[in-house]
């Protein structure tokens, strides 16, 4: 009997966990204003098909080690020019939100010197992001990937929960709503363009 009430309880518990997860992509997929609208909210999690990738000095790393964070994770590449004009609002944004809760993760896939990639970022004043590379594109791939710059937006479960192809303004305070609506912050956006400059 006692397993019984367990498995009744751990069912309803799921079961309300996944109906708030739904509930709150439906209050972000309404936050989506500016930039924002280009961000495709899945109406379910999606399970990630890939997870690994390489640090800069090469050692082995995975999303998994971001887990029970939000993670919005930026492919890019060193020749994007979108991506050199979109990279100074993602490290302005994880300048004010990394942390326990969220964090930026930035992953160059392919030919990616790491030369290049850290005289890019140099260029740019990137000071709070990763720099990662997916060499062969395998995690690139596995993530459909279809052009850069995309960044996938995946949940402290490590499910992707969205994702936006091209280049966006994540710095503005349409940006700064999702990400603090997905943290919970009551945090107020103020103006957030005098943090970098394009």
């Amino acid at each position: 009997m006692r397993k019984f009430v367990a498995t009744v309880l751990y069912t309803a518990f799921v079961l309300g966990a996944n109906g708030a997860a739904a509930a709150d992509l439906g209050a972000l997929r309404d936050l989506r204003q500016g930039d924002m609208k280009k961000l495709i909210v899945h109406t379910e999690p999606k399970d990630l098909r890939g997870h690994d990738f390489v640090t800069v000095d090469g050692e082995a790393a995975s999303l998994k080690d971001y887990e029970g964070k939000y993670v919005l994770v930026n492919f890019w590449a060193t020749w994007c020019a979108p991506c050199r004009a979109e990279m100074p609002a993602l490290d302005a944004l994880n300048a004010e939100f990394g942390g326990e809760e969220f964090e930026v993760v930035t992953i160059a896939t392919g030919r990616n010197p790491v030369p290049a990639m850290k005289k890019f970022f140099d260029e740019v004043q990137v000071e709070t992001l990763p720099l990662h590379r997916d060499p062969k594109q395998e995690l690139a791939r596995k993530s459909a990937v279809i052009g850069l710059p995309l960044s996938v937006l995946i949940d402290p479960e490590g499910r992707e929960i969205g994702r936006l192809i091209g280049d966006a303004e994540w710095h503005d305070d349409n940006a700064r709503a999702v990400v603090q609506h997905l943290i919970g912050s009551e945090k107020p956006a103020e103006a957030a363009t005098s943090a970098y400059d394009y």
